[in-house]
């Protein structure tokens, strides 16, 4: 690795660790913008599963053998080293196959603890028709669309805390809308679109107050922020491998252990069990009765291996040049003719992460994306599986930037340079009304 304790954070450095920025994109050197969609890996990472594979690869937990006691070891490893990245015990960690399905996990396990489905109604987190699940107008997908569904299937009712035109969350609207009858508040801690950090602490001191379960996408902030889960108070979190440095297929979901407990499981089968008989089953405590069946091995220990990378770097050294990156974005696309910069008046207000969301007047979003990629530079464009919240600025697609630990100033200045040229290229003059 090209970074030691006590060296000066230097992400030119840095690139030299991941082997795919080592190319060319259409004649020119890769500028790689998309982490926060997709991050690249490092070759220790890279390094770590092919070895893992080599050396020791077997199941889990089944085995008596040499290699599966190895595997089993470097397995739960694995977990103590992604849980303390968070703060958090070994215990207070399940794996899943990406923060999507521990999304899912909590909402389908949150629907099993309802009438009809084998537990009593004062079950704990059950939901009744009229209780209400509080998402915000900035989430992903992943984090409002099981709420969409748990709240079809239970009959309880989804509201919606609404963003100020700086895309700040309306904490005032908050207030009001969190109240007695609120079981659930899931929420963002940045803003994939954004790159806004939401004010976890007065969040979940909201849904504290009226005993209501905090669900919070970490995605966008375990990579980039020095985090604390169960110094933050929310009851459970998600992340993803992908967007750590680490593998596909593997994430995580953190969760307190009361709460874990209380949960039922949503996925059965082995691995999870204690007793089984032809007419019943016993569950294993969490994270276990969370676990069914093969679990994603080779990737929860390439994992470690990008938490352990990150570590090295420092979480605050890694915020602080990202942070630094973004400003630099911000600035830059705030000074450019016919840009409009989503969440711009949020500069200065609000902690952000290295990621900017921009529309250029005259020009979708998709064309801007095809004129930097023929530059060499990787964007992603769309809605980013944000619709609602492009619907809320006027859009139905954005252009975004996000940065990395091995970003550079001199990535950030090719990328505004190509897109000031966007609007010329494309033949569109004049100063947008």
């Amino acid at each position: 690795m090209a970074s030691e304790p006590g060296r000066v954070f230097d992400p030119a450095a840095l690139r030299a660790d991941f082997p795919i920025l080592d190319q060319t994109v259409n004649g020119e050197s890769l500028v790689y913008l998309d982490s926060g969609a997709t991050s690249q890996k490092p070759q220790v990472v890279l390094d770590t599963e092919i070895d893992f594979l080599i050396r020791a690869n077997s199941a889990v937990h089944r085995g008596a053998h040499t290699l599966a006691a190895e595997a089993t070891e470097l397995f739960e490893d694995a977990r103590e080293t992604v849980a303390g990245f968070v703060g958090a015990a070994p215990e207070n960690l399940v794996w899943t196959s990406g923060a999507t399905a521990a999304l899912n996990l909590v909402a389908y396990s949150i629907g099993n603890a309802t009438d009809g489905r084998g537990l009593p109604a004062s079950a704990p987190y059950a939901l009744r028709a009229g209780d209400e699940i509080v998402v915000t107008e900035a989430e992903h997908h992943a984090n409002l669309i099981p709420w969409q569904e748990l709240a079809a299937r239970t009959g309880a009712v989804l509201r919606h805390i609404p963003v100020h035109d700086d895309g700040t969350l309306d904490l005032h609207a908050a207030a009001e809308i969190i109240g007695e009858r609120t079981k659930v508040v899931a929420f963002t801690h940045v803003s994939n679109v954004l790159g806004i950090v939401n004010p976890v602490t007065e969040i979940v001191a909201l849904a504290k107050a009226v005993g209501a379960l905090t669900v919070m996408d970490a995605c966008q902030s375990v990579p980039h922020l020095a985090l604390d889960l169960p110094a933050l108070g929310v009851d459970l979190a998600a992340f993803s491998g992908h967007k750590m440095l680490g593998p596909y297929g593997i994430g995580a979901l953190y969760g307190r252990t009361e709460v874990l407990e209380a949960l039922p499981p949503f996925l059965t089968g082995g691995s999870m069990v204690t007793t089984v008989t032809l007419d019943e089953a016993g569950f294993l405590p969490a994270p276990q009765k969370f676990e069914a069946g093969t679990q994603p091995v080779s990737q929860a220990i390439a994992l470690a291996a990008a938490v352990r990378y990150l570590e090295a770097l420092g979480m605050d050294a890694v915020h602080d040049h990202e942070r630094a990156i973004g400003r630099r974005l911000m600035a830059g696309l705030r000074d450019l003719d016919g840009v409009r910069v989503l969440g711009d008046a949020a500069e200065g207000t609000a902690d952000r992460i290295g990621l900017a969301s921009f529309d250029v007047a005259g020009v979708h979003a998709h064309d801007v994306g095809q004129f930097l990629d023929s530059r060499g530079i990787a964007v992603r464009v769309g809605h980013h599986c944000a619709k609602p919240l492009h619907a809320r600025f006027g859009l139905t697609a954005s252009v975004r930037a996000s940065a990395s630990v091995f970003t550079t100033d001199d990535d950030v200045d090719r990328f505004l340079d190509a897109v000031a040229g966007v609007r010329s290229y494309f033949g569109v003059e004049g100063t947008p009304a």
